[in-house]
Formats: structure tokens, C-alpha cells, sequence
């Protein structure tokens, strides 16, 4: 997969700064899926996985999405062994605030104490010094979210953190982070098929924060139907229309596609140089999909 260009396929989309130091394509890569089912323990094919992360950086991507949750472990454990020595300029960002028991089961865990003796671990299955982006994956029911966030802080003032950022909150939770720490990132779910953090969308954009959709092609759901006439039309795949839509929809979206497949992810990327005409554009935007928890 090349570019007549001569520009790496993840750099076609342009670029986004990450808290005014770190620059990075607008296409990234999300590593969840690299792990085995249920988001739990190493995939099938690990030689596949480290493959897939091998071929995301040379085809031009700088910016990794994980968590320690995912495996829990191994996807952090993968993403050192695939790519480290890291090549200059590679961004790796990992959350704290899931606990993983089993296959599919989530546990709210965003404790001070628990933030603070995560992140050793996630430093060392990284082996980093300092992780670029840290996001709070979730804010915890049961802990005091401006704990959760004043512990990052504090990591931040350690040295352990170079930006803060968020994940799965509500604009109420980005207004309260900021009063105690500069949130260079918020990733929600989002897509053109669900819409229903673009509040934030639009805030993120007001204020230059990078927003990063997870579950950017509705996670395998049926395309909407004006996504799958366009992609017939221009002879593209529903995935890649629908990550153009969302490199269109906002110059902060960061898109982060997780696949532990080479061929999917040489798909998703393409996205990064697929552009949707004014027409195509519009006519996506006139479509009000229904909420998520309403479709078949």
C-alpha cells in the first residue's frame, strides 16, 4: 500500500497537535483488538497482532490507543515487543480506571491509590519513563471524580504524565478536569451512525481539544443506507466513507480504528485520503440516525 504522493497513507489526513507539543497524523490506531475475545488475554494469532502494530507505523501512523485493561496487559505488553525501541515521534497513549476479572467483565476502579499504583505498571509493559497521553477511561461511580483527577495531576507534576486526558465523560466532567488539570483529549463513542456525544464534538472543537471517536464504524453494525449508496458510487468500502465522514465532521477528531488484521487496517487507512464531495457530505448530514439503543 503506497501513495502516488509520496505522503504515508495515516499522514493524508493532515495532522493535530496534542497539548502543543506533540504533533501526530489524524489517523491513528486503537489496540484493543490485538488481545484474544471478550478483550481478554493474548489473540489467536500473536505473530498476526505484532504484525498489524509492525505495519501501522510504517505506513505512516504515530499515534497508539490502549489501556491497561485491555487483556488486561497484553495489549500494552504487544504494542513494547512489536514496536520498541519506539521510533522517534511515536505516541503511545493508555488509560486507567477498568479492572478486568474475565472475559467481557468491566469493573469500575478509578481510585487514587489504584491510578497511582497502575500507572507503574503500565510504564513497565511500555517501557517508557513518561507516557505522552494517560486518559481516565472511566469515571468511577463510587470515587470522587475530582480525586481521580487530582491523582493525575499528580502523576503529571511527577513526571510520570506528560498530558492528561479523558474518556467515556460527559461535557460536565470535561468542565470540572479542566478546572484542575489541562485535558489535551476526550475519547467517546462516536460515529456517523451515533451521534450522540456531538455536543462534545463541538465543544472539543472550541477549544482545540483532540477528540477521539471509539467505535468510529458503528463496531460492525449495518451501515446506514446513504453510506452504503456512496460507497458503492465511488467503489470504497462502508468503513472508509464512514471514517471520512468523521475526518470531515471536525479538524479534532482523531480517528483511532483497532483491527489485528494487516488487510483491515491497509482499509481503514486509505480513509485518511478519501474524500467526501460537498454533496456526499451534506446529504450524510441530513440523515438524523436513530440512538444507538434503538437500532437493530
Amino acid at each position: 500500500m503506497t501513495s502516488t504522493s509520496g505522503i504515508l497513507p495515516a499522514a493524508q489526513a493532515g495532522t493535530i497537535v496534542l497539548g502543543g507539543d506533540l504533533t501526530v497524523n489524524r489517523m491513528g490506531f486503537g489496540a484493543m483488538r490485538i488481545t484474544g475475545p471478550g478483550i481478554w488475554g493474548p489473540p489467536a494469532d500473536v505473530p498476526g497482532a505484532i504484525a498489524t502494530l509492525r505495519r501501522a507505523v510504517e505506513l505512516g501512523v504515530n499515534f497508539i490507543d490502549s489501556a491497561d485493561s485491555y487483556g488486561p496487559d497484553v495489549s500494552e505488553e504487544l504494542i513494547a515487543q512489536a514496536l520498541w525501541p519506539y521510533p522517534a515521534g511515536l505516541v503511545i497513549a493508555t488509560k486507567v480506571g477498568w479492572t478486568r476479572h474475565g472475559p467481557g467483565v468491566w469493573q469500575h476502579n478509578a481510585a487514587p491509590a489504584h491510578i497511582e499504583q497502575a500507572i507503574s505498571g503500565s510504564l513497565k509493559r511500555l517501557r517508557l519513563e513518561r507516557i505522552d497521553v494517560y486518559q481516565l477511561h472511566i469515571p468511577d461511580p463510587a470515587v470522587s471524580f475530582d480525586a481521580s483527577m487530582e491523582a493525575l495531576a499528580r502523576l503529571q507534576e511527577q513526571g510520570k504524565i506528560r498530558h492528561v486526558a479523558l474518556s467515556n465523560v460527559t461535557l460536565e466532567h470535561i468542565r470540572r478536569a479542566e478546572k484542575i488539570v489541562p485535558i489535551v483529549s476526550v475519547q467517546n463513542r462516536y460515529s456517523f451512525s451515533d451521534r450522540e456525544w456531538d455536543f462534545v464534538v463541538d465543544y472539543c472543537t472550541s477549544k482545540g481539544i483532540a477528540f477521539m471517536p471509539w467505535g468510529p464504524i458503528a463496531q460492525a453494525r449495518k451501515a446506514n443506507e446513504v453510506v452504503e449508496k456512496i460507497a458503492a458510487a465511488r467503489g470504497v468500502s462502508t468503513a472508509v466513507v464512514s471514517l471520512g465522514w468523521l475526518l470531515r465532521r471536525s479538524p479534532v477528531i482523531l480517528p483511532i480504528p483497532g483491527t489485528s488484521n494487516v488487510r483491515h487496517l491497509e482499509e481503514n487507512l486509505s480513509a485518511a485520503a478519501f474524500r467526501l464531495s460537498d454533496g456526499e457530505f451534506a446529504e450524510m448530514n441530513a440523515v438524523a440516525p436513530k440512538p444507538y439503543w434503538l437500532r437493530g
